[in-house]
């Protein structure tokens, strides 16, 4: 489904990425996990075209997608929730969730979408009608998922979704993301700090250090590594 040949992207004279390798399989969820700085949220970047690498090559279901504008990747399927939640502070929870079917016209499916959320999410139905900048954070990355469905993503990108949540919360937002893969066939990719947790959902697991991967494999034999071990899960928040 998404396909990174020898990506390269710079800041500056700094490489963050130095030639990396990663595929995404429809239907699969796939995490890359590493240390903060290692150039997780940048492979995102430019998968979205918020930057432009200097070399390599990103294909979506085998078209160039570094020739594809920004706005216009939710409506090819690809669909992103943003580290730090990012929701509309001044507008309610409904308003945010209708903001991710912006381009969508079919009103019915709209509703029907919604209630699905809300049925993933029982407190956004509480909420709906509160101004999102008033939830918690926990509830501010549940508005964040939902939003993205409602753009009825292929392929679902997550930066860093249990960053800054208690470990109840983390343990919750994780099995949300399984229920959606398993019940909608959304395929993802999800980028983490907390190893422990991506790699117990993952099919495929890519370890990003300073800009390279260096290991690849089934997410539950990553879990199991003893670099990995060593590197990642000294005090990871488990499931």
């Amino acid at each position: 489904m998404l396909k990174i040949e020898n990506l390269v992207v710079a800041y500056g004279g700094i490489e963050a990425l130095k030639g990396i390798n990663l595929e995404v399989e429809e239907g699969k969820i796939v995490t890359l996990v590493g240390a903060n700085g290692a150039g997780k949220s940048t492979t995102l970047r430019a998968i979205m075209g918020l930057v432009k690498p200097r070399g390599g090559s990103i294909t979506y279901h085998g078209a160039d997608l570094l020739k594809e504008k920004t706005q216009n990747m939710a409506k090819n399927g690809i669909t992103l929730v943003p580290e730090g939640r990012r929701v509309f502070a001044n507008l309610t929870v409904l308003e945010n969730l209708r903001i991710g079917a912006y381009y969508r016209s079919d009103e019915a499916g709209i509703k029907d979408d919604i209630e699905w959320v809300y049925s993933l999410f029982p407190i956004l139905k509480q909420r709906s009608w509160q101004l999102s900048g008033t939830l918690s954070g926990g509830e501010q990355q549940m508005l964040a998922v939902g939003r993205a469905l409602l753009s009825r993503p292929k392929l679902l990108m997550m930066d860093e979704p249990s960053l800054g949540l208690a470990p109840m919360i983390v343990k919750e937002i994780f099995r949300i993301i399984q229920e959606i893969h398993k019940k909608q066939g959304v395929t993802i990719l999800l980028i983490e700090q907390n190893a422990n947790a991506a790699l117990h959902i993952a099919d495929v697991g890519y370890v990003l250090e300073t800009g390279r991967i260096t290991l690849k494999g089934p997410g539950r034999e990553l879990l199991a590594n003893e670099e990995v071990k060593k590197a990642y899960l000294g005090h990871g928040t488990g499931q």
